[in-house]
């Protein structure tokens, strides 16, 4: 099996912005390398020590033009003007990227940039675990041909580790462009502290953090929010850093924010995947009766709507559920073979495709995505999320087969014994509740989802995946001597709730490449909830969560992010803009399956955005224009005065984008189509008044679609279809008309 390979671009438009913004800040500054005395800890015949040739950065901008450059870079990116000093000084700077658009790879060429244009080539990554430093290790790894190709140079990259202070002396003395990466308890906790900070006869009696600072390093903070403590914060200082720049979607405090990329923007830009959610949720019964589980409803022209209802039938020597299609004054006693739990009136009396809704003669009302009934209640409802996200995949890899892309599902679960199960210290193990319920499901949905499936090279490709072959988990792992390895809870930090266990991270990053190909048989996989720092895979189009989830959770969007990159296919290209088109949202949609009903999810959802984007306005008033720089097409530049500001507000009211100051659904109709239109001598401005607009945070702004809405279909009759006289309609209008919904 050839290993699938990234392909990496540089001229994304957002990456390339958020560079020139940190270079911008350093216009008047020489190219200039460095170089300084140190000591080397070798003792030559007095009693000074032998010195050795450091190679440092250095900074030569004075204050003023910073502080100038600052500004300038803020006012081009409709920024507010800051000047925050950290020591006296001006050091301290913000990108702000939302997870999933490339902020590793915008630092990473942000470093080969800023050496490329002023010579700089000491680099410390500060990153807040275990799972982001491996990432980081990785992409660095992975880019490595990419960027030396365009700049003929490479990095020279390691992390740091207190047993291997070797590699502190080759940061020193080095010529060529160093980059350590180092997680905040190398240097903030316990022994490892203790190493860097005091003088070790491995060292040579020198304190590894002296070596360090003498080299001015230039600071590259990766999840400011999770690092800087009161304690971490005084512990940077002895870094002696020549200024800091920090990265994250997710700023405590944004110190000279110098580019921004917020939730808001990438959504708009198409630079990451749609949301939807998929609610399972449990409703009691008047009735003491079975499982009940309404997965959707059908409706066509010219039948009567039907459900597709889950529910046990009995066979000759088991129970086993089922899913099929019912209409009205079907019988589920009849239905399941005598079940005598659904004795008691379980007849569908009523299907209501404007809800998505079945109610029963028994008064028991179900909507998509509801269950009721059952002694096991919360196995239940697992195993119907288990199944839900099954079908959703299958329903995806179907759409995505014929373009390359390999489609994955994360489980997240919290227990590792649900997965996997031990008996004593010898065995491979066996499967848990959750990979049993996985496999009978799979097994169920793939043979029913076979029916509908027209294209041979996908069928033949989904007959050839066993259903014990197609998952697999992710979590760490006991090697100890005279057992065979097996998977074991990880430890977990119970302020973060998440995992510090290299070998489950190693996993992850180096299975990435090798589970996007279709090669691969793996397609689902089932991963610890603490680890969801280290999933990022950009083919992940479904995660499950296999334990409760609150608001909070789904408010930090933590478990969102994992399946927020753009996929790929099967040559590394991504799958954007410049491939799909317009259709970029609609083929890259993640789908959250949960067990929290659809408007709880959207609500929490849209209050951590709001929490996020606190800086955005809500409303439409002349402030928002008046004093902004605006580009017609024609490329002449306006500053709008307050008159102007007043005339674009009075425009968008009679354009009908703005009512009582607040943005409507015609706006976002036109500017996703592009046809925005202000009219008059105001024409000209259009297309910079919508791109103005797109900063305004309304809750429709970034929708979060419901996946059970999507459960009507319409079927059409193949009889019909090769009528004369439907043929002679389609002459007529097949190429003029289009159908939306």
């Amino acid at each position: 099996m050839a290993a699938l390979e990234f392909k990496f671009s540089s001229d994304q438009q957002h990456q390339l912005e958020a560079i020139e913004a940190t270079c911008d800040l350093f216009r008047g500054q020489q190219f200039i390398g460095s170089v300084f005395s140190a000591d080397s800890g070798r003792k030559g015949q007095t009693a000074i020590g032998e010195l050795m040739v450091g190679h440092g950065n250095e900074l030569r901008v004075a204050p003023g033009q910073l502080l100038d450059n600052l500004h300038a870079v803020q006012e081009e990116g409709c920024l507010p003007a800051t000047d925050v000093l950290t020591d006296g000084r001006l050091r301290d700077f913000t990108v702000e990227m939302e997870t999933g658009t490339g902020k590793t790879y915008t630092y990473v060429k942000t470093i080969y940039e800023l050496n490329a244009r002023y010579g700089w080539s000491r680099f410390i990554i500060v990153v807040p675990s275990v799972a982001v430093r491996e990432g980081v290790y990785r992409s660095l790894q992975t880019t490595q041909e990419h960027f030396a190709g365009e700049y003929g140079r490479r990095l020279r990259f390691f992390i740091y580790n207190s047993d291997r202070l070797a590699q502190v002396d080759r940061f020193a003395s080095d010529s060529a462009i160093q980059v350590m990466i180092i997680n905040m308890q190398a240097f903030n906790s316990g022994r490892n502290q203790r190493i860097i900070d005091q003088r070790p006869d491995s060292f040579r009696g020198r304190r590894p953090i002296d070596v360090i600072a003498a080299t001015r390093p230039i600071l590259i903070i990766d999840e400011p929010q999770s690092v800087e403590g009161r304690q971490t914060r005084e512990s940077l200082r002895k870094f002696n850093a020549l200024f800091t720049l920090r990265y994250s979607a997710t700023h405590r405090e944004a110190y000279n924010m110098v580019y921004r990329l917020d939730a808001l923007d990438a959504y708009n830009r198409h630079l990451v995947k749609r949301i939807a959610a998929l609610g399972v949720t449990f409703t009691s019964s008047p009735a003491a009766g079975g499982f009940v589980y309404l997965e959707g409803v059908d409706l066509s022209r010219d039948r009567a709507p039907a459900a597709r209802i889950g529910f046990e039938v009995k066979g000759a020597s088991c129970i086993r559920t089922v899913v099929k299609q019912l209409r009205r004054k079907a019988d589920l006693f009849a239905a399941s073979n005598g079940l005598a739990e659904y004795a008691d009136r379980y007849v569908v009396a009523e299907i209501d495709g404007r809800d998505s809704s079945v109610t029963f003669l028994n008064g028991l009302k179900l909507y998509a995505g509801q269950f009721s009934g059952g002694e096991e209640r919360t196995a239940l409802q697992r195993r119907v999320q288990i199944r839900e996200t099954i079908r959703t995949h299958l329903r995806r890899e179907r759409e995505l087969y014929s373009r390359g892309v390999k489609v994955l599902s994360l489980f997240f679960i919290d227990e590792v014994s649900k997965y996997r199960l031990y008996d004593g210290d010898s065995g491979s193990g066996r499967s848990g509740e959750y990979a049993k319920m996985f496999e009978e499901e799979y097994v169920a949905v793939a043979e029913a989802f076979r029916r509908e499936i027209d294209d041979p090279a996908y069928r033949a490709y989904l007959d050839g995946i066993d259903a014990r072959e197609t998952h697999q988990g992710y979590f760490s792992v006991d090697r100890r001597k005279g057992r065979q390895a097996r998977f074991v809870e990880g430890k977990i930090d119970h302020k973060s709730r998440t995992s510090s266990d290299a070998d489950a991270y190693d996993l992850i990053m180096r299975d990435k490449e090798r589970l996007l190909s279709l090669d691969e048989p793996v397609r689902f996989l089932f991963s610890h909830s603490a680890l969801r720092e280290g999933w990022d895979n950009p083919n992940v189009f479904q995660i499950c969560m296999l334990k409760p989830q609150t608001e909070s959770e789904i408010r930090s969007r933590q478990e969102i992010g994992r399946g927020l990159r753009l996929c790929v296919n099967q040559e590394g290209e991504r799958m954007d803009e410049s491939v799909l088109g317009g259709a970029v949202q609609e083929l890259n949609k993640l789908t959250l399956i949960t067990d929290m009903e659809f408007g709880r999810f959207a609500e929490a959802l849209q209050q951590g955005l709001a929490a996020s984007l606190a800086g955005r306005p809500r409303t439409v008033e002349p402030g928002l224009f008046a004093g902004r720089l605006l580009t017609g097409t024609t490329g002449a530049r306006v500053r709008v005065t307050r008159e102007l500001a007043e005339e674009i507000c009075a425009a968008l009211r009679k354009q009908g984008y703005v009512k009582d100051r607040v943005l409507t659904g015609s706006f976002f109709a036109d500017r996703d189509r592009g046809a925005v239109r202000l009219g008059g001598s105001l024409q000209d401005l259009s297309a910079a008044v919508a791109q103005v607009l797109s900063g305004v945070y309304t809750p429709r702004a970034i929708p979060a679609e419901n996946a059970h809405g999507g459960n009507v279909t319409a079927r059409a009759d193949p009889e019909k279809l090769q009528t004369e006289a439907f043929r002679s309609l389609w002459a007529r209008v097949g190429p003029k008309s289009f159908y939306t919904v």
